[in-house]
């Protein structure tokens, strides 16, 4: 049996793998082009091209693909095999540069916002050298930027390395203005904490909701949920972690650095977390990961839900993105080193991270807006919508201290003393974890915990290293020209704490009293939902920033303003129809079978017992006689409105119509249908409650 270290990285065509089988030329030229962003040449395409088809035909491979992001928010992929006919009749297998660095799939089926007509098939896929290439099941896997035959982008990956670029310019002039002229690049890199559910597949199919939406639309709590605590870092039941066991070896084969597994809060709730990586290549990973948590739970006779909230009652599922910056030479720009009051490079990239998240807290927030996503932000289990930025006590002060022009008086660290002789003693950090902020820092990087579970993270990270190469691109503007580089410098980090301290936070996300004074004291934004979010999108001050930049046209961030707006509408939209059907199909026919067999009941009682009253009969039936109208009248309403919503043009008047008349009638119809739950005979009721689903695995 193979160990690990051999296993890991066996179906990725890897550094291991390019230093063993290109050319030592060929191999320092792709280096170059992928560690400094240098132009690739073909003749190094060529070369990579043949030494990547004997690979993935060695290991199995019978085709490839140019595997990319479309604005679906999952992956895209079109297989072409190998062989080309030789002149005896048989074939040869075959893989050019060409083939390799370009592919052409039709681009008039995927979202476009209006950048593209229907009848304008054509689009572009353009290979990604900074992402290792990957063998999944029989086919060679190519990370590609998808592009329309105008050259826009209509992908989620080409924004997110234009982002990555613009940081990188930025951050470098940073850099040789503090002396750093070994360095050669700077690259954000990410670590996105996925989180799950598991249940049983065969309840699954019984679910109709679960089916067609990726959540429960109806659903009475069960009798014991999340309230003792228990289920989180409990023991794993053995058929969760042979699910584990597998999945963890099946993403290792891909180079995927799957690291820390446990058990979430919610009852049949888990979560991933991988090492940190480059962010586009954590972006790749992320998708993958989503990708086979869902293919190795089938295999188990289980369902991987990633819906951010697939049960009301209980926690939701999100995707903390763990969001860093380094050089090429190791440094980690947010690494605060053992005095941070006297580290100014540090407090530079540290006050560019606070104004970035300040200036721009609308973009985070777009960044994260999806129809699920709003179910969960705000709830007792996630951030609120309003951001705010964590940075614990000592750098609270330090920046505190620095904006009053008064010296730090650092605090000797606490040594943990537990009690007992055996134990270890050791320091107490710095600072407390705030798991209620949106936007933390937790020792030398921030966790953006807005993050939905089933979400790309690329949104997220486009729209971060944007913002704060912005800031840098300000810092750099001003210190390039100064007299007194240390004056102005110090001033510049003074004025940045003092103008954009509003947006930093230490305590409870989660109190109301902090939302009140986060909106009306500190005049933070609240953008509630996705109909109140994405339209800031196209802000003067976004388009101005994002533009600037490059990291999108102009035509591109309305088409991404249209598409989030689109999908919102059709998923909701989507739960519209699916509630008014169960509720029709399924409720109802259940509720009033239910009460016929409690008529029939009272009234063989009485006829035996006339005397003698049916209270639990009469009174149920009586209860369950009033649900049923109100469940047909509330499902006729919706079925109305949502005809009425889907028939308005205007895609921002059609979110704001959900918004406001459409997600309360769904919800009405859900607290008749629940309440119809609770009195219904469990034998009687049409699909797997809660109890089930949460508890049967």
């Amino acid at each position: 049996m193979k160990q690990l270290p051999e296993t890991f990285g066996a179906l990725v065509f890897d550094d291991r793998v390019m230093k063993s089988m290109l050319p030592a030329k060929v191999y320092a030229s792709l280096r170059h082009t992928i560690d400094e962003n240098a132009s690739l040449d073909l003749t190094v395409a060529n070369a990579v091209a043949a030494a990547m088809k004997e690979w993935a035909v060695k290991n199995g491979a019978t085709h490839f693909t140019h595997w990319f992001q479309p604005l679906t928010g999952i992956t895209a992929e079109k297989h072409d095999s190998f062989i080309s006919p030789a002149p005896d009749g048989g074939v040869i297998m075959e893989f050019s540069g060409k083939e390799l660095i370009q592919g052409e799939p039709d681009a008039s089926s995927f979202p476009s916002g209006g950048l593209r007509a229907t009848f304008e098939a054509r689009g572009y896929t353009a290979w990604d050298p900074t992402s290792y290439a990957f063998i999944k099941g029989k086919t060679l896997c190519i990370p590609t930027a998808f592009c329309a035959y105008g050259g826009e982008a209509l992908d989620k990956k080409t924004p997110l390395l234009r982002s990555m670029q613009a940081l990188n310019r930025q951050a470098m002039r940073i850099l040789k203005l503090f002396g750093n002229t070994d360095v050669k690049c700077v690259k954000t890199s990410v670590g996105p904490e996925q989180e799950y559910f598991l249940i049983d597949r065969e309840l699954y199919k019984q679910r109709k909701d679960l089916v067609f939406t990726g959540r429960t639309l109806f659903g009475a709590p069960a009798p014991k949920g999340q309230e003792l605590d228990d289920h989180y870092f409990g023991v794993i039941k053995p058929r969760v972690q042979a699910y584990m066991e597998e999945l963890n070896e099946e993403l290792w084969k891909l180079g995927i650095l799957a690291k820390t597994e446990h058990n979430e809060v919610a009852p049949s709730q888990h979560e991933l977390a991988p090492i940190y990586t480059t962010t586009n290549v954590a972006a790749d990973h992320n998708q993958l990961t989503m990708e086979i948590m869902q293919k190795v739970a089938l295999k188990h006779g289980l369902v991987c839900l990633l819906h951010e909230k697939p049960f009301a009652g209980v926690n939701g599922s999100g995707k903390h993105n763990n969001w860093s910056i380094a050089t090429d030479t190791g440094v980690n720009l947010l690494s605060p080193g053992e005095t941070p009051y006297e580290n100014a490079q540090f407090l530079l990239f540290l006050c560019a991270v606070i104004k970035a998240v300040d200036d721009y807290q609308d973009l985070l927030r777009i960044a994260v807006a999806t129809a699920g996503n709003d179910h969960r932000l705000g709830a007792n289990e996630a951030p609120p919508a309003v951001v705010s930025i964590f940075l614990g006590d000592e750098l609270t002060a330090i920046l505190e201290a620095i904006e009053k022009d008064e010296p730090y008086q650092g605090a000797e660290k606490e040594v943990m003393k537990l009690g007992v002789h055996a134990l270890p003693k050791f320091k107490k950090d710095a600072t407390d974890r705030n798991r209620t902020s949106p936007f933390a820092f937790t020792g030398n990087k921030f966790e953006f915990r807005m993050l939905g579970s089933a979400n790309s993270i690329s949104c997220t990270n486009i729209m971060l290293n944007a913002a704060v190469a912005e800031s840098l691109k300000i810092y750099a503007d001003r210190l390039e020209t100064a007299d007194d580089f240390e004056t102005v410098l110090h001033e510049m980090i003074r004025k940045t704490i003092k103008d954009h301290k509003r947006i930093l936070f230490n305590g409870n996300g989660y109190d109301e009293a902090w939302i009140k004074e986060a909106t009306e004291v500190r005049h933070l934004m609240n953008l509630r939902t996705t109909p109140d979010a994405i339209p800031h999108l196209l802000d003067p001050k976004n388009v101005k920033m994002l533009l600037s930049h490059k990291v999108f046209t102009e035509a591109e961030l309305r088409s991404r303003h249209e598409i989030t707006l689109e999908n919102y509408c059709k998923a909701v939209l989507i739960e519209a129809n699916t509630m008014a059907d169960m509720a029709k199909k399924e409720i109802l026919p259940a509720v009033s079978g239910y009460c016929g067999k409690l008529a029939a009941v009272a009234a063989a009682k009485q006829a035996v017992l006339p005397n003698v009253p049916c209270a639990y009969e009469t009174d149920t039936l009586d209860a369950l006689s009033t649900l049923a109208d109100q469940i047909a009248e509330r499902t006729s309403v919706l079925k109305t409105v949502t005809g009425i919503v889907k028939a308005i043009d205007d895609v921002k008047q059609q979110g704001y119509a959900i918004r406001d008349d459409l997600l309360p009638l769904m919800d009405e119809l859900r607290e008749s249908c629940d309440k119809a739950e609770t009195l219904t005979a469990k034998e009687d009721w049409p699909f797997p409650t809660y109890d089930d689903l949460l508890f049967g695995v």
